[in-house]
């Protein structure tokens, strides 16, 4: 697929004009798509900014956009993606993974290809400035389909768009699923669609088990900015019928383990590099870790670099995450670690502020039996502004240090 091609299915009038850079920053979806749109006819590379960006952030972007970045690399152009598509900035330092529209298309394709459907129709509530809600978009657009942008606040406080006939598709995060499960309405209108996409972060059990007892057509995948969105996925009937993970592979990718079960993916959407450079040819290796089960479904254990080193022993805090919510004690927490001069690293659960605390007695009586002692959190803190971003992701390094500058209320754990 040609540029122009991609530019004529996502309905924009191709312009003659001198070719330009232009950063697309817009936070309402009509805007965005039409601002997008037009950055593409410019013919030069398309930057996409984050309108919610703190001041650290923004200084990031300013600094690899700078034009002089461009004489650093040699490379053709025509090989290292025209599409910029920001990616670390809630837990490290933000880098824009190159895209083009032949890796949109492939990730398109194996959506596509996965669940056996020719058109994808989509009710968009993500920020389109996020690669999930992007190419929600890309789906339709690429296959024919409808696009219908939503916002989330209308559909968490109970109004609903009217799709009409059609497979229609849905995204959300894990704590957009949540709160929806909450409404008694929701669960026969998510049974609507033929597949709600589950991604932007850990799906804890008892979430997964509510939602399959309301027989909802959920598909948990994986997948990055990297990776054009997921490259793996769990279809509808496979998690009614009991199985969990990630899902297999779609079929324009390939998921393996390399060493100390580090997930490394080949794919036809792999990114072509991170602005202004280019990606070395091979399998792209993660941060993250996994396994796959016998059915070939991936399962996430977390972070390479999120691991806890407490007392020598390593302690993975996606398990320890699991094993709190079970309890039924918290809205939602994070497990971290601080700096401990006893054990190097203590295990710390950070929730956030609400009207009703947790009780942390009941908590270590629930987790005693599930976790070894090592992985059972040291202290829990209670967090007055949860870090979470518009993906339903948490922010860790800055959660850390909302967790040690509440030292003094912090419950410590006699266990």
């Amino acid at each position: 697929m040609e540029r122009t091609e991609l530019v004529r299915r996502l309905g924009v009038t191709l312009r003659v004009v001198a070719p330009r850079d232009v950063i697309v920053e817009e936070r309402e979806p009509e805007r965005f798509m039409a601002a997008f749109g037009e950055a593409m006819t410019a013919g030069a590379t398309v930057f996409v900014a984050d309108p919610s960006w703190g001041a650290a952030e923004r200084a990031q972007f300013d600094e690899l956009t700078n034009p002089k970045l461009k004489t650093q690399n040699s490379e053709p152009r025509q090989s290292l993606g025209w599409l910029c598509l920001p990616t670390g900035g809630s837990s490290g330092r933000l880098r824009l993974a190159r895209h083009d529209q032949d890796t949109l298309s492939a990730a398109v394709g194996g959506c596509c290809g996965h669940f056996q459907v020719r058109q994808i129709n989509a009710v968009g509530v993500l920020p389109l400035h996020h690669v999930s809600g992007l190419m929600a978009w890309m789906r339709c657009a690429l296959t024919g389909g409808r696009y219908l942008p939503w916002a989330w606040t209308e559909m968490e406080s109970g109004r609903w768009p009217e799709t009409g006939k059609g497979d229609w598709f849905l995204s959300l995060v894990p704590t957009q699923l949540q709160r929806l499960l909450d409404r008694p309405e929701a669960a026969d209108r998510l049974r609507r669609f033929r597949a709600v996409f589950l991604g932007g972060g850990p799906a804890w059990p008892d979430l997964l088990d509510r939602a399959a007892e309301a027989r909802l057509p959920l598909a948990p995948g994986y997948g990055m900015t990297e990776t054009a969105a997921m490259v793996t996925a769990l279809r509808p009937e496979e998690f009614l019928a009991g199985h969990r993970g990630c899902g297999s592979a779609l079929p324009h990718a390939r998921v393996e383990l390399g060493a100390d079960g580090v997930i490394q993916i080949t794919a036809e959407s792999l990114s072509r590099g991170y602005y202004p450079h280019g990606r070395k040819a091979g399998p792209w290796l993660t941060e993250d870790l996994g396994f796959l089960d016998e059915s070939g479904s991936l399962h996430v254990l977390g972070r390479r670099d999120a691991v806890i080193i407490t007392g020598g022993k390593k302690v993975e805090p996606g398990e320890v995450e699991a094993a709190l919510r079970a309890t039924g004690q918290f809205a939602d927490v994070a497990v971290i670690g601080v700096p401990d001069a006893e054990w190097g690293e203590a295990v710390v659960a950070c929730y956030p502020a609400g009207p009703k605390e947790p009780d942390v007695a009941a908590v270590r009586e629930c987790i005693t039996g599930r976790l070894a002692p090592h992985k059972r959190p040291k202290r829990y803190v209670r967090i007055a502004v949860w870090p979470r971003n518009d993906q339903g992701k948490v922010n860790r390094r800055e959660l850390t240090a909302l967790a040690l500058e509440a030292g003094g209320r912090i419950r410590r754990n006699d266990a």
